[in-house]
């Protein structure tokens, strides 16, 4: 059996705000199997072990651009290593240009990103330049580009930790901009039920099955209650299956339809989504340099 190091119990707590023990019984169970670790949580404890899951983890900035006529728009997140530099003009100038360099030039990818001109340099050259004066790294995480179908609506929230594009076909720029303002609140995985990977759905299905079985109920329930239970969930994590945030009686396909308008495609950045970001014990710093000093 694998070895359950206090480490380990420290980042499944940090992930799923479970208490100690239970992380690590769950790890135990899991023999130290992290994401099996929190399946059995969810079982245990239900949504109180997934709430950590959406966590900015990481700093920098989303940053977009768009073409006056909405049909061109780009997102993109640039991090750095403290909210102090997010917050730096220079930064946030260049998370501006490589974003209106994503929308003008469409590079390939990332790396493609550092060879194009800005100013009569590279975006590699100013990036690293940058790295100089400001003292910490800076990266260029991800970015989606978008010509739309329709014309895209754009929402930055969180002083700029939060980004959303919509490619709204039909309907208005006030329609556009509740459902980009909705997108960011309510942070949907999909627009419908036949995007959500099929992993994510087999895993809510097991654990619904799993809950069922602890609670009790019949075996041959199970199938149909997992069933309702995914139902549910595709519900709250597609765009057109939720309530609307303005009017929990609407959701947005029925929102869509009386207004005669069609999302053809949306993207959602939550800045340092993802990332583990190196959390550092300062007092554990000090005491060992003072214990270093006192053997020199």
């Amino acid at each position: 059996m694998a070895e359950i190091t206090a480490s380990m119990v420290k980042e499944l707590r940090e992930k799923t705000d479970a208490p100690m023990m239970e992380c690590k019984k769950a790890l135990t169970e899991a023999a130290g199997d992290m994401a099996k670790a929190e399946e059995i949580l969810r079982v245990k404890l239900g949504s109180k072990a997934s709430k950590a899951a959406s966590r900015v983890t990481a700093e920098g900035i989303v940053a977009t651009w768009q073409s006056a006529d909405g049909k061109l728009a780009a997102l993109v997140e640039v991090n750095c290593e403290t909210d102090f530099v997010a917050k730096n003009d220079d930064f946030l100038a260049f998370a501006a240009a490589v974003a209106e360099l994503v929308a003008t030039r469409n590079p390939a990818d990332v790396t493609a990103i550092g060879a194009l001109d800005l100013d009569g340099q590279t975006v590699e050259q100013v990036r690293t330049a940058l790295v100089g004066k400001i003292g910490e790294n800076i990266t260029i995480r991800r970015f989606t580009r978008i010509d739309a179908q329709g014309a895209v609506a754009s929402y930055i929230h969180a002083g700029a930790k939060i980004g959303v594009l919509v490619d709204l076909v039909g309907g208005d720029e006030a329609l556009g901009k509740d459902l980009a303002m909705h997108i960011a609140a309510a942070k949907p995985k999909a627009l419908m039920a036949s995007e959500i990977p099929a992993e994510l759905i087999d895993t809510e299905r097991r654990i619904a099955i799993e809950k069922a079985r602890e609670a009790g109920k019949p075996e041959a329930m199970l199938d149909k209650i997992a069933e309702g239970t995914v139902q549910k969930f595709l519900k709250e994590v597609t765009l057109l299956g939720q309530p609307f945030v303005k009017d929990d009686k609407l959701t947005i396909e029925a929102l869509l339809k009386s207004r005669n308008a069609s999302v053809a495609s949306f993207v959602l950045y939550v800045v340092g989504e993802g990332i583990e970001k190196k959390v550092s014990d300062f007092a554990a710093e000090v005491a060992a340099q003072a214990a270093a000093a006192a053997q020199k």
